[in-house]
């Protein structure tokens, strides 16, 4: 049946490849979750159309086996009232019968096995997609911390650029400190030299204006003057 060979290949179908080319697993395994569903809905449907073939040529087979038993027992009937004709018609139609059971034996063979090969079917993709459904949050969760690691990564690398960017205002600073400096050494080495024998002048010019004082007062005591 194409249908088993079809949903045999879903059932060996690699999950992780499929996650690996997807460009965000938690998108693909939603995708994946949503067919997985529709393919197991079919499954369902087939199997039971399938298992109900299987319980019509079952019924069709006992069916038979009862009717062979039934006109065994009444060419035996027929025997044991001395009516071997009968006997014959009932073991003739017993005979007819066998040879129908014969088919219905193969047809109802052929219905069990295609009947447990669904069901076997519908069991494992119904048991995957509860495994499936048990992991999609754990992958959901890796993807979201994959995705807020990138983030941090981003902005690490910012920080660190930063870090860059205030060295070098540092580095910045200290050069303008060294100007600053320079500029200001310079400034004082351009200013005039000091006049040490000015200095001293003032000094002693003080001195000589205290004698004048002190002599024009003995001048004025001696002229008596007030």
């Amino acid at each position: 049946m194409s249908i088993l060979s079809r949903f045999a290949d879903i059932l060996s179908a690699n999950i992780n490849a499929l996650l690996d080319k997807a460009e965000d697993p938690a998108k693909m395994v939603d995708k994946y979750l949503l067919d997985a569903r529709e393919d197991l809905a079919n499954v369902k449907k087939e199997t039971a159309t399938v298992m109900a073939e299987e319980t019509r040529c079952l019924r069709k087979r006992d069916e038979n086996k009862q009717e062979i038993d039934k006109y065994l027992a009444l060419a035996k009937e027929a025997l044991a009232q001395g009516n071997e004709g009968d006997a014959k018609v009932f073991l003739a139609k017993k005979q007819q019968l066998e040879t129908l059971g014969a088919s219905l034996e193969t047809a109802y063979a052929a219905a069990h096995e295609n009947a447990t090969k669904m069901r076997q079917l519908h069991d494992k993709l119904s048991s995957d997609i509860a495994q499936l459904e048990a992991k999609k949050e754990a992958i959901k969760t890796k993807v979201s911390l994959a995705k807020t690691q990138e983030t941090v990564n981003k902005y690490s690398g910012s920080a660190e650029k930063f870090t860059e960017v205030v060295g070098k205002f540092e580095e910045m600073e200290a050069k303008a400190d060294k100007m600053l400096d320079t500029a200001a050494a310079a400034a004082e080495l351009d200013a005039q030299p000091i006049d040490e024998a000015a200095a001293l002048e003032a000094k002693y010019k003080a001195g000589m204006t205290a004698s004048v004082e002190e002599e024009l007062a003995e001048l004025k005591k001696e002229m008596n003057i007030e």
